[in-house]
């Protein structure tokens, strides 16, 4: 009796694995299709002050980038903090999980990298491949 109930218990572990990981897939789905939705895409946090310096910067270089405000999105399966959880497992370790910016569908990165290809003149050729810019 023993051996059946510890059977059972490790196929309900086992259908409870397949269903956390098959949401975590739905979610990494819907921010596959979040960030292909437009040329440049930023997830982002209301409050967040490195999000705002990532929104103004690319306003100020004249692209209008889809913005989506985690905090905002509410808080159930497939919501901001989930969203949230996916793109961080997609940056490096020790990096903060917003803002996370996309172009032409690709992750690009967040502040620092963002910052990065802005310094060293590869972010408007990216925003430009992307369709972002026209000049």
């Amino acid at each position: 009796m023993e051996v059946v109930e510890a059977a059972a218990a490790a196929v309900v572990e086992e259908e409870e694995a397949a269903a956390a990981a098959a949401a975590m897939m739905s979610v990494y789905e819907r921010v596959a299709r979040m960030a292909s939705g437009n040329a440049v895409v930023v997830f982002s946090a209301s409050g967040c002050c490195m999000c705002h310096v990532v929104k103004r910067l690319l306003l100020g270089l004249g692209v209008g980038p889809a913005v989506y405000e985690l905090d905002q999105l509410g808080a159930g399966a497939g919501g901001g903090r989930d969203i949230q959880a996916a793109l961080s497992q997609l940056l490096p370790p020790g990096q903060p999980p917003v803002p996370v910016v996309f172009v032409g569908g690709r992750l690009l990165g967040g502040v620092e990298k963002v910052m990065a290809c802005h310094i060293n003149g590869t972010l408007v050729p990216l925003l430009k491949q992307a369709g972002a810019l026209w000049l």
